[in-house]
């Protein structure tokens, strides 16, 4: 079973800034494949089904952005799960430009405090993951109110198509293997 978790914060208040990304993409995948993120457990919105002939749980952590690895670790030895093979991870990234992605399969937070809560409880940085870009911090800007803000609607729309391939990069990680994903998405624009 491959743990699909999306990085976010909850409540309406969070919906749709650039900080929750990994949520979106999980809405994209949930959407696309009837699968309800309805049941509260693990400190999260979960939703288990069927991608591609595999078994998949999504998972919003509820935990607010800079605890999400409290929720996902829980999950990890629940089910004893190996979260270096067994878990892929969405988040947002203000390095990338809006419409792009990156997959990984380890490596630093790069200052994302959901991954490296993630990092701190799963005690290695070896963790498969899709980065979508939500633009850069403009200079002399304030980071927390950059992610925490909604993105201007040009670069909604080149964010959103972003979710569509990060959702096909999750599919491709999950069947053809994290290397094939990284040959096929870094680097192009949606």
């Amino acid at each position: 079973m491959y743990i699909i978790a999306g990085l976010g914060n909850p409540g309406l208040k969070y919906r749709h800034t650039r900080h929750n990304a990994g949520f979106d993409v999980i809405d994209v995948l949930a959407d696309q494949y009837g699968i309800a993120v309805k049941e509260n457990k693990y400190k999260a919105l979960i939703g288990k089904g069927v991608i591609d002939g595999q078994q998949v749980m999504l998972v919003k952590p509820q935990t607010f952005m800079n605890l999400s690895g409290e929720s996902l670790i829980d999950i990890v030895n629940f089910y004893k799960l190996n979260p270096t093979e067994d878990v892929i991870v969405i988040s947002d990234d203000v390095t990338l430009d809006p419409g792009n992605i990156r997959v990984r399969r380890k490596g630093s937070a790069g200052g994302h405090n959901g991954l490296k809560n993630i990092i701190e409880h799963f005690h290695t940085d070896q963790f498969l993951r899709v980065r979508v870009g939500v633009g850069k911090l403009p200079t002399g800007g304030d980071m927390i109110a950059h992610v925490l803000g909604r993105p201007p609607k040009d670069d909604r729309v080149e964010i959103e198509k972003a979710y569509d391939m990060a959702a096909d990069a999750v599919r491709c990680i999950m069947n053809q293997g994290v290397e094939e994903a990284m040959n096929s998405f870094n680097g192009k624009k949606a």
